[in-house]
Formats: structure tokens, sequence, C-alpha cells
């Protein structure tokens, strides 16, 4: 990884798993600006991360200024606000890398795999932007507790985009947050991460489990 690191924009910042990703890149050095549908949330956010560790580079924003001032931008809002988050910040996202962790759970049956008609949410995703963005997914099977804490993470992390030099970025980032990133193919193939979400609730409810996670097994060649 470069001495010189980006800009990183994390839309639905506030919430756990957005927050959780803050507070991690923060950390490694990233300048992180946490977006939300209303600039308060999204400076409050940024104060409460500052009032733990106030030598971070962490501001608060509105999702579309938050967009159009990264370099990469993550999108981390719950299923039902995915598409519509993405229409307003599209004007922002042209030219760079999005990364759209979300899972399409439909509550009550959040533990029941329950796919789009399109396939996944990472495909409505760049059907929704265009060809002017590249859409990566990564990041849906990691429980968002373990990444407010100071511990290291048992879980590695699917990475599925359709541009290598794009899913080699979110990698990095993978790393930067204390995790094992592996290229998982095309965006097609983010289906099956996103599935494994419901599969992963329905495992710590049973088992009784803070935030299962999973680890590929094997060790890949040298330069792979």
């Amino acid at each position: 990884m470069s001495d010189a690191k980006e800009t990183i924009a994390i839309l639905g910042g506030t919430g756990d798993l957005g927050g959780g990703l803050a507070r991690r890149w923060s950390r490694a050095g990233y300048t992180i600006i946490i977006g939300s549908r209303t600039l308060e949330k999204g400076q409050q956010a940024a104060a409460d991360l500052l009032a733990e560790f106030a030598d971070l580079n962490v501001t608060g924003m509105e999702n579309l200024d938050a967009a159009t001032q990264a370099d990469i931008v993550v999108l981390t809002v719950p299923f039902a606000h995915q598409v519509s988050t993405l229409e307003v910040v599209k004007p922002g996202l042209v030219g760079k890398v999005l990364v759209d962790v979300t899972v399409p759970l439909v509550p009550p049956k959040v533990g029941t795999v329950q796919m789009p008609e399109r396939g996944s949410a990472a495909e409505m995703a760049q059907d929704c932007l265009g060809e002017d963005v590249q859409v990566v997914s990564a990041f849906q099977n990691v429980g968002a507790q373990h990444l407010r804490e100071d511990h290291a993470i048992a879980c590695d992390v699917l990475v599925t985009g359709n541009k290598r030099a794009a899913r080699d970025k979110v990698i990095e980032l993978v790393e930067a947050a204390g995790l094992k990133g592996w290229h998982a193919g095309p965006l097609a193939n983010a289906s099956a991460a996103e599935a494994l979400t419901s599969v992963l609730i329905t495992i710590n409810r049973h088992h009784k489990i803070e935030g299962s996670g999973i680890t590929i097994t094997g060790e890949p060649v040298s330069g792979e």
C-alpha cells in the first residue's frame, strides 16, 4: 500500500458496520468522511469517534457531499435504502470505486436467504449507477461488533467485482481493517456472499455466537 492514503466516504457511517469501518480505517491513517442523510448525524458520528481518538482525520457530511469529496465511497446503508441513497449520490460517484456492503435482508425473516430478482444487491447497485462507476462487493460476512473492538478478527472477506484493479484496491482496504481479503470473481458472484449473511445470522442465533464469520482454508501461491 502506498504512503499516500485515499479519502474514504462511508455512506451510512452512523450505523454499526459503517462506524466500525470508520474506526478501523481512520486509525490506519485514512482520511474518513462519515456520510449521512443529515449533516448533523454525520457530524455527531465524527465527533464521537474523535472523542475516543482525538488525532484522527474524520469529518461528517451529508451523503452527496461526502461522495463527491472522496476518492473511494463505501455504502453501508440498509437494503431498503440502498437504491434511494445511490440515486442521491450518483453525481458524486462518476469515475470512482463504490464498495457496496449491502445485504438483501428482508425483515422479519432475516435468517432466511431472500435474494432480489436481479440476483444480488451489488448487481442492483451496478445497474443503478451504470458503467461510469466500478462497484465492488465486500464485507457482508463480518460482524459489526468486531470492527468496533480492538482484537483480531477471525473472518475473511470475499471481494467480488468486474475489474481486477478495483478488487485489488478494495483488498487493500480489507487488509487495512485487519482482515484477509480474497478475490472471489465477478460481481455476479456477490450473491453468494450476500446469501451467506442470513446463514451466519441463523448460526449466531442457534449456537449463541457473537458475530460468526467465514475463513478460507488453503495457502495461496506467492503473488496470487
